[in-house]
């Protein structure tokens, strides 16, 4: 009763104030609709902006028959961005644009570590998307997903970004960073569709839902994508590097972490070795357990991957691992071009 009485006494000058029991709400009531009116002009402008580069890709698959997804024209001569396991033993492509023109596509170059495939059409008059920087990307933020969920061509969703710094794998087995979280939904077709930020510009590429649950999306970002489709336009492929060993996590004796005084407890065995591959020549054998490259801790073949970048192709490369119980050195390792 008295939380009751408590209560009724604070809201009493609320509910009273005005001419009326109903004045104050009124215009509380008029600023929510202008606020909802504002969102929705918000995302409809947004959308209106690209929607026009938005297409629908039909892909003629072998053996698995026709499937599809979707995808946005990047430039004016034709390129378009999409992921890469939609076109993943692709024999053909089909394209349409949203005023249902419909063009062959070929295929530029595919990036499976990253999910990212750029292909092209022979098309005038075409719109292309401008891509914004994710590095600028906030939390709780507009974003819109367009694309061809089912085949419902130029649908819409909407919602917020939910997380950024996600990692997740791609279906090559390598880690992709900097992956966006969003609650805009997604479904099959969706994928390789623009989520947008309310300026109608393109902060990353929609490639992922998990499922039963609802509302956790993802997309690769922008900055990514700008990086990607770039390297593919050029060569078709990413140049990445490579010291030339296959390895596995394990985990490092404590009273070896404790020794070394190593930032990490666990590091890549070294399971095999190339021969006349920088780690070759650098003198790594089978069992060796690399515990760190160019001067950064490594715990996890993923650690090893994210310093394995392709301006470094042919530089030194210190690296730093364990013989037994005994740290050694290696300074003559260099990144080397992987094929």
């Amino acid at each position: 009763m008295k939380t009751l009485s408590r209560t009724r006494s604070v809201l009493a000058p609320i509910l009273y104030e005005g001419d009326g029991a109903f004045g104050a709400v009124a215009p509380s009531s008029l600023g929510d609709s202008a606020l909802l009116d504002s969102y929705s002009q918000t995302i409809a402008a947004a959308v209106s902006r690209v929607t026009p580069s938005v297409v629908n890709i039909r892909v003629l698959s072998g053996d698995r028959g026709p499937g599809g997804g979707s995808g946005f024209i990047l430039a004016p001569d034709g390129f378009i961005l999409m992921n890469s396991h939609v076109v993943h033993g692709a024999r053909g492509m089909e394209v349409t644009l949203r005023d249902a023109r419909v063009y062959s596509a070929q295929l530029i170059g595919t990036d499976p570590e990253t999910d990212l495939a750029v292909i092209r059409i022979d098309a005038p008059d075409v719109h292309h998307v401008r891509l914004a920087d994710s590095a600028q990307i906030q939390v709780g933020q507009i974003a819109v997903a367009v694309g061809s969920p089912y085949g419902f061509q130029q649908t819409v969703t909407a919602g917020i970004v939910s997380a950024l710094g996600r990692s997740m794998r791609s279906e090559s087995g390598r880690l992709m960073d900097e992956i966006i979280q969003t609650d805009a939904a997604l479904n099959p077709g969706n994928s390789g569709g623009p989520l947008l930020n309310s300026a109608g510009e393109v902060i990353g590429v929609n490639t992922a839902v998990i499922l039963p649950a609802q509302g956790i999306c993802f997309a690769i970002a922008s900055n990514t994508a700008k990086f990607v489709a770039g390297w593919l336009i050029k060569d078709g492929r990413i140049r990445r590097s490579s010291i030339g060993v296959a390895g596995q996590n394990v985990p490092l004796h404590p009273r070896v972490v404790r020794f070394h005084k190593f930032p990490v407890t666990s590091g890549v065995l070294v399971m095999e070795v190339e021969p006349n591959s920088p780690a070759g020549i650098a003198g790594l054998r089978p069992n060796d357990t690399i515990v760190g490259f160019k001067g950064q801790p490594i715990a996890s073949v993923d650690d090893l991957h994210k310093q394995l970048v392709a301006d470094e192709i042919g530089q030194p490369s210190p690296l730093m691992f364990l013989r037994g119980t005994e740290k050694l050195f290696a300074w003559s390792c260099r990144a080397n071009c992987r094929q």
